[in-house]
């Protein structure tokens, strides 16, 4: 029976103990949040670079214009998070459920992403230039205009997902898992596919930007 050579991303295990409700006003730079709940929060513009949550859960949160650079979410879920803006550049997400957020123009360039499941809602314009993703899934959410120009991408799967007008210069692909993905745009970076498995019909959805990258003119 033949099997696919596709390595499937590894999805996080994330069992939160019982959660203390957080009880500041905002974020601090470099602070440490461990067993803390935020729940229907208003931390739009709030600066809190360099700060770890370990066993956080974050729900419905507004995260407008935050200023979280350097990051750091392990073993945590985010659900319902709205944000416009949110600064993440050189992050670190591990073992993390990103649930039913609407995002748009989220800044993670440089981050790293490990053990990571996104699934539902929609991300607008994310940027995850020159990023590292290892065992990511994205299920049943919608990507407008994705930019991954210049990540590294190892055992990502696409899965009952819209992806649509994706960034692929210089990206980095291994284990590769498009197949999911209920629509596929490319903008650019056709050629850096190497290292991504895709179906029978997205093949024939991308065979005019294969043959415009090999210099092939289709004509009637």
């Amino acid at each position: 029976m033949a099997t696919s050579a596709v390595r499937a991303a590894r999805r996080p295990q994330v069992s939160l103990p019982a959660l203390r409700p957080f009880e500041g006003r905002g974020l601090e730079p470099d602070g440490d949040y461990d067993g803390v709940r935020f729940e229907e929060l208003d931390l739009s513009g709030t600066e809190g670079g360099g700060a770890t949550f370990l066993d956080v859960g974050m729900y419905r949160c507004v995260l407008d214009e935050a200023r979280l650079g350097r990051l750091r979410v392990i073993d945590s879920v985010l659900e319902g998070v709205r944000g416009v803006g949110t600064e993440l550049a050189g992050a670190e997400f591990r073992d993390v459920e990103l649930r039913d957020a609407r995002l748009g123009g989220v800044r993670l360039h440089g981050a790293r992403l490990n053990r990571v499941l996104v699934s539902g809602g929609k991300i607008d314009f994310l940027n995850l230039r020159q990023a590292s993703l290892t065992d990511v899934t994205f299920e049943g959410c919608v990507l407008d205009e994705p930019d991954f120009a210049g990540a590294a991408l190892e055992r990502v799967a696409f899965r009952d997902c819209v992806v649509r007008r994706a960034e692929l210069r210089e990206v980095r692909l291994k284990d590769v898992d498009l197949r999911g993905a209920t629509e596929l745009d490319i903008a650019s970076g056709v050629d850096r596919l190497a290292g991504a498995t895709i179906n029978p019909g997205q093949l024939l959805e991308l065979a005019g930007a294969f043959a415009a990258q090999i210099g092939v003119r289709v004509e009637p």
